[in-house]
């Protein structure tokens, strides 16, 4: 991906089949900073794996002149904690949406335990993670979430399958960080959030949405980008405009 400006922030994505749940939130902060999308996208015959990903990355941030924000959600958010912890010289500061302290659980591990141990179909189990996803107002939808579930499970380097699931050790990051997520998020629940607290440095900040379940920063856009506007003001000293002025949904 290039473009012709620098970013002032770089939101990372390699969840192709979520990517509509981002936009809101792009569109609140897109007038306060440059905020740029960076996506990938797995393909069949590429194993299941983020280092690839993280070549790229790597390849697009390298030529910035200076260091950029970095924010993700679920998969996108782990990408970014890994490459925030290999060039911390580069970011000026991470966002993590729904990620936990242990940030390589996801959907997808929760989906790949139930498929183990329920005696259902693979349809039944992803129609119940759509429920847990999206809330039991899913129901008249299922078909598309299900099918769109399918989608993530072949596109996104989420690094787990039937037959392994993948921990990571929790740890700090030597970049100012930022970690929001949802109270009622059933996939990286309050107690993987509160992990992250023995890991904060001065400045860090932890900030949980009252609702929204695992997508909360599509249904609650706008105060997601007035909390990350906020960090990045008091963290970064950066000369937004000011953060009480209403942003668009």
């Amino acid at each position: 991906m290039t473009h012709p400006t620098t970013p002032d922030a770089l939101w990372l994505n390699v969840s192709p089949a979520f990517q509509r749940f981002d936009q809101k939130l792009l569109s609140n902060l897109a007038p306060y900073v440059e905020v740029q999308h960076w996506a990938y996208r797995q393909s069949p015959d590429e194993p299941c794996s983020l280092e690839i990903a993280l070549t790229l990355l790597q390849d697009y941030i390298k030529p910035q002149p200076h260091p950029i924000h970095l924010l993700g959600h679920g998969t996108g958010g782990l990408l970014g904690l890994l490459y925030a912890r290999q060039q911390p010289h580069r970011v000026k500061s991470l966002t993590l949406l729904s990620v936990g302290v242990n940030p390589v659980v996801d959907w997808q591990a929760h989906y790949y335990a139930q498929l183990e141990k329920l005696p259902c179909s693979r349809r039944q189990v992803l129609a119940q993670m759509a429920y847990s996803l999206f809330g039991h107002q899913a129901r008249p939808l299922v078909h598309g979430w299900v099918k769109l579930l399918e989608a993530d499970l072949a596109h996104s380097p989420s690094p787990h399958s039937l037959f392994k699931r993948i921990s990571l050790c929790p740890g700090s990051v030597p970049v100012p960080l930022l970690v929001c997520s949802s109270l009622d998020d059933t996939i990286v629940a309050p107690p993987q959030v509160q992990g992250w607290k023995p890991w904060l440095k001065g400045g860090d900040r932890l900030w949980q949405c009252p609702s929204g379940r695992h997508f909360f920063h599509a249904n609650q856009p706008q105060r997601v980008a007035k909390e990350i506007l906020n960090f990045w003001q008091i963290n970064q000293a950066q000369l937004l405009q000011p953060i009480g002025l209403e942003v668009t949904s």
